[in-house]
């Protein structure tokens, strides 16, 4: 049996630009991806915390060290400059390999950059 386990979080990060006019993703800085080991292009659920808005994209490398957090195209309708956003990755397990993985956790700093990792 295969199991959608949680992979990566990033908590915490402020929506520092929207862009309607972009084909679609969420920007992300380069560091923060890194941090929690995803990577351009890879699917993620984006939880809104500010206003409850719930949606699925992908990534779109940021600089490096910018503290970006963009989101685009049609996913700029569900947040707005200073918004509170929680980002998410999932990674389908076998059953023999749960016990032996555990995800990574980031908490963000008010400039969007790693204040702690779990």
């Amino acid at each position: 049996m295969r199991r959608i386990m949680l992979k990566s979080k990033i908590q915490k990060l402020s929506v520092t630009e929207t862009n309607l006019d972009y084909e679609g993703s969420l920007t992300l800085d380069e560091d923060l991806m890194k941090a929690v080991d995803m990577m351009p292009f890879e699917q993620v659920h984006v939880y809104n915390i500010t206003n409850g808005e719930r949606f699925l994209t992908y990534l779109i490398k940021g600089a490096k060290d910018s503290g970006v957090v963009g989101v685009n195209g049609a996913a700029a309708h569900k947040a707005k400059v200073g918004d509170k956003l929680i980002v998410v990755s999932y990674v389908v397990l076998e059953e023999g390999e749960i016990d032996f993985f555990m995800p990574k956790i980031l908490i963000a700093d008010e400039n969007n950059r790693v204040k702690e990792i779990k």
